[in-house]
C-alpha cells in the first residue's frame, strides 16, 4: 500500500486542519521547545510535521542521544480531555486568536480556551492585584470593573483571591476572561470553582498550559505575561513590593502597555507596589474615567503578526553544549518549559472538581503541611498520606505556600520549609 501511494503520479494531499493542529500541538509539547523555539522551527522547516522529523536529527547532530518527541497518545489524550471539557484549541493563525497578544514575542503559538471566543475580538484591560486584598481595595476593583466594562471592555484577570475575584464578578454580565496558571479544567484556588464555572458559562477561560496540568510557582509569572499580552493596560489596585501583579505591570511596560494603579496610604504594606508604580512614572487612578482617558479611543486596531525570531540559532538553543551533571540537565530542560511528564500528568487528571473549602479550613491544612515540613526534604507523597488528604487538595495547598514563600520544591517530589537546603 505504501510502495503504491509513492509510486502514484499524484502530490499528496495537504493535512487536514485536524492534521495540523494535532502536529503543532505535538511539537509545542515536546521537550525543549517553548513558544519562541515554536516559531523559529515552524519559519525553518515549514510545518509543525516536517519540524518533528527534524528534531531527532538536530539532537543527534548535536550529541543528544534519546531525544523524541511528544508521544502521539499523549497528545491525543490531551485533545479528549480538552473535548470533554468543551475547550478550543485556538492557533497563532486562527481568526479567532487574540491580535494584541499576538505583539509578545513569546505569545503562545497554541491556546485553550472554554467559553465565549468573541471576548478576544473586543478590547481588553485587565485589572490585577493581591490576594490578600482590603475591604477598600476589592470595592475598588469591582468598581473599575463594573464601570469599564459598561464602557465597552472585557476585564482579564488571574482568578486569584482578592481583587482578581473581585474583578471577576463585578464583569460577569459585561464580559470578563481568566487566564489560568494551570489547565484549563484545573481551577486554581478551588475556592473560585463556582466562579469558574459562571465565567465559563458567560465569559472566557484561557491557559496555554496542557489540559490537566496542575499549576505551579514557576506557571503563575509565565500566566502573567498573557494577561499583560492580552490587555490594552494594567491596572494594579493593591500589591506588595513583591508582588506577582507587578510583574504583570513590568510585562505590561516591556510591550508599551499602559500601567496603571490605585494610590494607597503609605502604612498599607499591599500599597507598597501601586504607590512606587505611580511615584515612577504610572497613571494615577481614581475611577474608571481616569482608565478611559488615558487610553487611546475604543476600536483603535493591533495587528497580529507572528512574532519573528532567528532561525539559524534554532539548533544551537534547543541542543546547547551542555556539561552540567543530569539532575542539573533535567532541572534546565523543566524552565524551558517542556513538558517531559505530560503523559504522566494526564494521567493523574482528577476524577471530579476541585474540593471545595472555607478559608479556615485551608488555612488548618496550611499549618498541617508546615508543621510536617523541616530543614531536611520531605517526600510530598509521605506528607500528604499522613495529612489523610487527596491529590486534589493537597496540591493547591502546595502551590500557595509556594507562593507564599513558605515552602520550597526540589527535585523527585520533596518539600521543605523555606530557606532548608536540600
Amino acid at each position: 500500500m505504501t510502495e503504491e501511494a509513492h509510486s502514484s503520479t499524484h502530490p499528496p494531499l495537504p493535512p487536514t486542519t485536524e492534521e495540523t493542529l494535532f502536529s503543532r500541538l505535538r511539537l509545542l509539547r515536546s521537550r525543549r521547545v517553548g513558544p519562541v523555539n515554536f516559531y523559529r522551527l515552524l519559519s525553518e522547516y515549514g510545518s509543525a510535521q516536517n519540524a518533528l522529523e527534524a528534531l531527532p536529527k538536530m539532537a543527534r547532530a548535536a550529541g543528544f542521544t534519546g531525544y523524541e518527541t511528544c508521544p502521539e497518545p499523549a497528545v491525543a489524550k490531551e485533545l479528549s480531555t480538552a473535548k470533554a471539557a468543551k475547550a478550543r484549541l485556538l492557533c497563532f493563525d486562527d481568526p479567532l486568536y487574540p491580535a494584541p497578544l499576538s505583539q509578545l514575542g513569546s505569545a503562545p503559538p497554541l491556546i485553550w480556551a472554554i467559553g465565549d471566543l468573541h471576548l478576544l475580538t473586543r478590547p481588553m484591560i485587565a485589572i490585577v492585584g493581591a490576594r490578600n486584598a482590603s475591604s477598600l481595595g476589592t470595592r475598588m476593583a469591582r468598581s473599575l470593573a463594573k464601570d469599564l466594562g459598561a464602557a465597552g471592555y472585557a476585564v482579564v484577570s488571574g482568578l486569584a483571591r482578592g481583587i482578581d475575584t473581585a474583578a471577576h464578578l463585578a464583569s460577569l454580565d459585561s464580559g470578563t476572561i481568566a487566564v489560568l496558571a494551570g489547565g484549563c479544567d484545573v481551577i486554581y484556588p478551588p475556592q473560585n470553582t463556582s466562579l469558574a464555572e459562571n465565567i465559563a458559562a458567560k465569559g472566557l477561560i484561557l491557559s496555554e498550559q496542557p489540559m490537566g496540568q496542575t499549576p505551579q510557582a514557576r506557571h503563575f509569572p509565565a500566566r502573567n505575561r498573557i494577561i499583560a499580552g492580552l490587555s490594552l493596560a494594567v491596572i494594579v489596585v493593591e500589591a506588595a513590593g513583591r508582588s506577582g501583579s507587578l510583574i504583570t505591570a513590568r510585562d505590561a511596560l516591556d510591550l508599551g502597555r499602559d500601567v496603571l494603579a490605585v494610590p494607597g496610604h503609605p502604612f498599607d504594606a499591599r500599597a507598597y507596589g501601586c504607590n512606587a508604580l505611580i511615584r515612577d512614572g504610572a497613571i494615577l487612578v481614581r475611577n474608571a474615567e481616569d482608565v478611559i482617558a488615558a487610553l487611546p479611543p475604543l476600536g483603535s486596531d493591533m495587528q497580529p503578526s507572528l512574532p519573528e525570531a532567528p532561525v539559524a540559532q534554532a539548533a544551537a538553543d534547543l541542543f546547547p553544549p551542555d556539561t552540567a551533571p543530569p539532575a542539573r540537565r533535567h532541572k534546565a530542560q523543566d524552565r524551558l518549559g517542556q513538558p517531559s511528564a505530560l503523559s504522566q500528568a494526564l494521567s493523574n487528571l482528577p476524577a471530579a472538581a476541585p474540593e471545595i473549602r472555607s478559608l479556615q479550613e485551608t488555612a488548618a491544612l496550611h499549618q498541617q503541611i508546615l508543621a510536617r515540613l523541616g530543614p531536611s526534604p520531605t517526600a510530598s507523597e509521605q506528607v500528604m498520606r499522613d495529612l489523610k488528604v487527596s491529590p486534589q487538595t493537597f496540591s493547591p495547598a502546595i502551590t500557595e505556600l509556594e507562593l507564599e514563600g513558605k515552602i520550597e520544591r526540589f527535585p523527585g517530589g520533596f518539600l521543605a520549609r523555606h530557606g532548608t537546603k536540600p
